[in-house]
């Protein structure tokens, strides 16, 4: 009896291991994953970046800190903004800081004062046609800033 019935598992593998190896398995396709414009990286964002931090340094000529940042920076202020296809900045909010009031503020209102932006590439807008960045705000004591985008180096030591 045992070996009438390893006889019939013996086949029944036999039979399934054959149907198998004639079949093909083809794995579901992988879902297409989509990235907002801002969180792809290449030359077309980091060129509007620049253009961006360009714009605002021109706007805010007495803010704009030249040469090498102190080493212990003042404060870091990030800020998150949504510009739409034709560089008009229609949100903007502090998204990271210290808590410096008063560098919020000037980041903030330098970003009003340098509106409207350049226009950024069709191909970088989301489906609203909008933009949304990020930019981080880098202050010395004295209150003047650069941008993260095209900052200088920092002073490696405090003097």
């Amino acid at each position: 009896m045992i070996a009438s019935t390893r006889k019939h598992v013996v086949a029944f593998f036999a039979i399934v291991t054959i149907g198998l190896a004639a079949c093909t398995i083809t794995p579901p396709p992988k879902p297409v994953q989509t990235q907002p414009a801002a969180a792809l990286s290449g030359p077309n964002l980091d060129q509007y970046k620049q253009r961006v931090a360009e714009r605002i340094f021109e706007r805010n000529p007495s803010l704009v800190l030249k040469g090498t940042p102190q080493a212990m920076l003042r404060s870091l202020v990030v800020v998150a903004f949504t510009v739409d296809r034709n560089g008009r900045v229609v949100n903007s909010a502090v998204y990271r800081t210290n808590g410096d009031d008063e560098a919020e503020a000037t980041a903030l209102a330098s970003l009003r004062r340098a509106s409207p932006l350049p226009a950024p590439p069709p191909k970088l807008l989301n489906g609203n046609g909008q933009l949304e960045l990020f930019e981080g705000w880098l202050f010395n004591d004295n209150g003047q800033f650069q941008l993260r985008t095209s900052h200088s180096p920092q002073a490696t030591s405090i003097d």
